[in-house]
């Protein structure tokens, strides 16, 4: 408050003197004597309230005040009183020249005070700005002076001090505000009083260079504030900033500070450059050598940023060392010794400090102090210094103090506020540890027990339960389990298990042993649990065993479940193929330990005869259904002993023990009459006529041997006709000679060109108009009738019958497509698609085959679409890259048949020519109901579309399948939806006679 009003009453005092001293300009004298004397006391009155730490920079800035108003009033007294006009030189200026050094002791009395050391940056950044200015300087007021004829050689030099006293000022100043500390009020008004000194004495002296100066002028006003101005910074409270030590801000250029620099350093080259275009260079001398200062000053200037860098990168190694090692602190004196270690390393080399710890009464605030203002007890450590940096530790009121010199405790301030933060967080590191280990008490163990998940059990010598932790509520259905016997939680057929893992445990076997029980809740619901027993009988906190009780009912049946779908079919229940192999080499090994005994090992291959038939007419969810009804029957046609699995497909197989061979041909009767029986699905009878064949350990020693035994009796029941079973006996060559009269038939149909074609139409799915037909080859047998391929195709591939079948297909094909557009309009049919086997394709000259064919039928070549298998692609072959490049630059185009079920690398795609994907049915068929199979057929068709594919889709058989293709870009389709095969004619029919066919894309 005192200060408030002892401000407010000095700047209204000011402002009457001013407005005086202009009104009643005959007694300025008067005025402006008390101006200055008001000033100088303003300034004794703020030291003797504010009591500063150091009082001789104000004291001389009040004397600075003083003299500038002596040296006024005795001019004034020269002027008014003696009639003296514009004295000079004269006592005033020996007064006024005094101010300029006063001046620049108290403005460097501050700046020893508040940084303590020398700024060799900041001293270089004022020697930079004060050069610049004073080439200004120079130019307009010193260098008029010296080449001035009309002055004395003393009234020049007194002329040019005047100038050379407001440079020092200027340059002290400069010095100050670029200190890197915070600045003050007191600061910025001290610079507003400075600026009004400069300003005023610019003016003054181009005035006196006119010869027409006068009193009373607005010059004054410079005067005034100057005044004003250094007496109120000594009055503001914050004047005890400026002798105090401040912590040293960053000395990092900044934006504004390189503005600064970069203006000052650009008053040499712009002098220079308004001296040469006005025709005349007076100063080249001076601003050569400001120019060459200032490019020495910004070397300097460089220099030190650098070594503060290198400074830095020091103090952050020492930091990281220091880090480390209070990590590894185990106690407050490895900690206070490692902050040590840190503060040497960091201090210069030999000066003297101290660094104490000190348990404080309260927590003071971190920073730089002096130590006459600390507790007794601290300055008695601290004793020989006048500061120390200060910073609490830890959270038990712990004061960490380091000693030293002022300037070297400013330099340490901010790493050391990060060394102290680091041995703090060691030190809280330190108590918390400690609290937790005295936690790990009794009362603690205790929360524990009560909030685990697994029950406690501690069990006495006779077995009954002395103790249970409250978790017993959640798993037994009630926590009060003290004083029962321990059995009547068990399973009964469990007990024995219990009881030999208690006696193992009592009888010092296993220090503790764990072992899965089933157990029972109090209101009798079964649960299974892992029980893990510790023998702590001489232990005489417990004297019993412990047993630990986890329930495990989830997890188990969780594991159950897994194992399940491992070693079961997801479709039909039955056990797959590994569990069934499983199965056969455990039957066949007890056999073989007992190899006389009464038992014998069957096992049945069971293939539904008809079955792709059905996936064909009615669709994959009616095969799926008589899949699992198939498997069902099969179980209720053999014994529950009996393992029956699903090998794979429309592929059953049974395991069976009997005591003789009647018994398993029995079985196998069984089970083909189950199955001879139509089943009921979705409404419709379906036919499940199966073929079976039958392996016993009679004529196999291994399950592997058994196996393939059993499937070769399928083999030969299959040949032998539908709705047959066959045992395999050594005679079964026969079945070898049957596959070679199928081969040798093959022959001679190739021979005899049994085989004719069916064509099935390919549509545009938005459309729905035919674009081509696909070419299907079928066996017109003599004796059997229209054979589909699937009877033929793979011996005609091992035979290589499938070479000139493919030959005789292709020709067959184009001669019926030159037939077609011979009797069609021009472009009525677009495209034919034959189907090209590996081994075909393989066949050396099959291109110029192709060529001459086409070349003989007179079909153009891009009317020609090759169909080919992957599986073709599989290796990297040149001579099949080769072979489609000259099919291609024929003009015959190529797609890819049935992709997606074969070459599992798609870079064929990128470096084969290919033009046409065709989606194998197996994708189409569950695309509907299977989310996954869905966005594989997205991803085909996203694919092809990517590398400008055409797509068909095959096997369509549902309208809502067309729509989800079309939906989804798919833009051809192929299937029974459209159209079954047909033949020559009634595919001709399909031709339009004059529009022509949609081309594909």
């Amino acid at each position: 408050m005192l200060t408030r009003t002892l401000s407010t009453w000095f700047a209204a005092w000011m402002a009457l003197l001013t407005v005086a001293f202009y009104l009643w300009p005959g007694q300025h004298m008067l005025w402006w004597g008390a101006i200055g004397l008001s000033s100088t006391t303003g300034v004794l009155v703020g030291v003797v309230v504010h009591r500063p730490r150091r009082r001789w920079p104000w004291l001389l800035l009040a004397s600075a005040l003083f003299a500038f108003g002596a040296g006024d009033f005795l001019y004034n007294l020269l002027t008014d009183v003696f009639g003296m006009t514009n004295p000079f030189p004269s006592f005033s200026d020996v007064l006024y020249l005094a101010m300029y050094p006063l001046v620049a002791g108290g403005l460097l009395g501050f700046i020893r005070s508040r940084t303590g050391r020398n700024d060799r940056d900041s001293l270089l950044d004022a020697t930079t700005l004060t050069i610049g200015l004073a080439l200004l300087a120079w130019i307009f007021l010193i260098d008029p002076y010296v080449r001035s004829t009309e002055l004395t050689l003393v009234q020049k030099l007194v002329s040019i001090a005047y100038p050379l006293g407001d440079v020092l000022t200027l340059a002290v100043f400069a010095r100050l505000i670029t200190g890197g500390t915070r600045r003050s009020p007191s600061i910025m008004i001290l610079g507003l009083g400075t600026a009004g000194l400069l300003a005023a004495d610019v003016v003054y002296g181009l005035i006196q260079l006119n010869g027409d100066w006068h009193v009373g002028g607005p010059t004054d006003l410079g005067w005034v504030l100057c005044y004003a101005a250094w007496a109120a910074a000594a009055l503001h409270p914050s004047m005890v900033e400026l002798t105090e030590p401040a912590r040293s801000q960053s000395s990092d250029v900044g934006v504004r500070r390189i503005a600064l620099l970069g203006a000052a350093s650009l008053i040499a080259p712009g002098v220079l450059l308004v001296e040469a275009s006005l025709g005349t260079v007076r100063d080249a001398a001076v601003i050569a050598v400001m120019s060459g200062v200032m490019f020495v000053l910004v070397l300097a200037r460089l220099a030190g940023v650098m070594g503060n860098h290198r400074q830095s990168m020091a103090r952050e190694r020492e930091l990281r060392e220091a880090t480390t090692t209070l990590v590894s602190a185990a106690d407050t004196a490895e900690t206070l010794a490692a902050v040590r270690h840190a503060v040497d390393r960091l201090l210069p080399d030999g000066l003297a400090h101290t660094v104490v710890l000190v348990r404080a009464e309260r927590v003071d605030e971190p920073g730089l102090v002096r130590v006459s203002g600390l507790d007794p007890d601290v300055r008695d450590l601290l004793r020989g210094y006048s500061s120390a940096l200060r910073h609490p530790l830890g959270i038990e009121r712990d004061m960490l103090y380091v000693g030293a010199p002022t300037e070297a405790l400013q330099a340490l301030q901010p790493t050391f506020e990060v060394l102290a933060s680091q041995a703090a967080m060691a030190l809280e590191r330190m108590t918390l540890t400690a609290e937790v280990n005295r936690r790990s008490s009794e009362a603690y163990f205790r929360t524990l027990i009560h909030n685990t998940s697994d029950v406690i059990l501690i069990v006495d010598e006779h077995d009954l339960i002395q103790y249970a932790s409250p978790s017993a509520g959640a798993v037994f259905g009630d926590e009060r389990l003290a004083g029962f016997e321990l059995w009547e939680f068990v399973a009964a057929d469990e007990r024995p298990r219990l009881a030999e893992l208690l006696t193992q445990v009592r009888g010092g076997l296993h220090a503790h042993n764990q072992i899965d029980l089933r157990a029972e809740r109090v209101d009798g619901v079964g649960l299974m649990v892992e029980v893990d027993c510790r023998d702590l009988r001489d232990d005489q906190t417990v004297g019993g065993l412990v047993l630990t009780v986890r329930d495990v009912t989830e997890r188990r049946q969780l594991e159950e479940q897994l194992i399940r779908q491992a070693f079961h079919d997801a479709l039909t229940g039955l056990a797959n193929r590994v569990l069934f192999q499983d199965r056969v080499e455990q039957s066949v090994a007890r056999v073989k330990r007992d190899p006389h005994g009464p038992g014998l090992v069957g096992v049945l291959f069971i293939d539904l005869d008809d079955f792709k038939i059905v996936n064909d007419t009615l669709g994959h969810a009616v095969g799926d259904a008589l899949l699992i009804a198939v498997g069902e029957r099969i179980r209720g046609a053999l014994r529950d002993t009996d393992t029956v699995a699903r090998l794979g497909g429309d592929e059953f197989a049974a395991l069976i023990e009997a005591g003789s061979m009647p018994d398993l041909e029995l079985a196998a009767e069984r089970v083909l009459l189950a199955l001879a029986e139509p089943f009921e699905i979705a409404g419709q009878d379906v036919n499940g006529i199966s073929s079976v064949g039958l392996s016993t350990t009679v004529d196999a020693s291994s399950a592997e041997e058994l196996m393939r035994q059993a499937d070769l009796a399928l083999y030969v029941a299959k040949g032998a006709g539908k709705g047959q079973w066959r045992r395999y006996q050594s005679d079964l060559h026969t079945a070898v000679l049957e596959r070679l009269e199928l081969r040798a038939a093959l022959d001679q149909a190739v021979k005899e060109q049994q085989f004719v074609l069916q064509y099935q139409p390919i549509v545009d799915l938005e459309t729905g108009s035919p674009l081509g037909f696909e070419a299907l080859v079928r066996w017109n047998h003599p004796t059997r009738g229209m054979i589909a391929p699937g009877h033929f195709i793979e011996v005609a591939e091992e035979s290589g019958l499938i070479v000139p079948m493919g030959r005789m297909v292709l020709q067959q094909a184009l001669n019926t497509v030159g037939r077609w557009q011979r009797s069609t309009a021009p472009g009525a049919l677009r495209y034919i698609s034959v189907n090209v086997s590996v081994r075909q394709f393989r066949t050396p000259g099959f291109v110029e085959e192709v060529r001459q064919l086409l070349r003989a039928s007179g079909v153009e070549p891009g009317t020609l679409l090759l169909e080919i298998t992957e599986s073709l692609l599989l290796r990297n072959d040149e001579q099949v890259k080769a072979d489609f490049d000259a099919l291609r630059a024929m003009g015959v185009r190529l797609a890819i048949d049935d992709f997606g079920t074969g070459y599992s690398s798609l870079s064929y795609l990128q470096h084969m020519p290919i033009d046409v994907l065709k989606i194998d049915k197996s994708f189409i068929d569950d695309m509907l109901e299977s989310k996954q199979q869905r966005a594989v057929v997205t991803a085909i068709v996203t694919l092809a579309q990517t590398l400008d594919l055409a797509v068909v889709a095959e096997g369509v058989e549902q309208s809502a399948q067309a729509l989800a293709l079309r939906d989804m870009g798919c833009p051809y389709g192929q299937g029974y939806l459209f159209a079954r095969p047909l033949s020559e004619p009634d595919a001709f029919a399909l031709i339009p006679k004059a529009a022509p066919f949609a081309a594909m894309a």
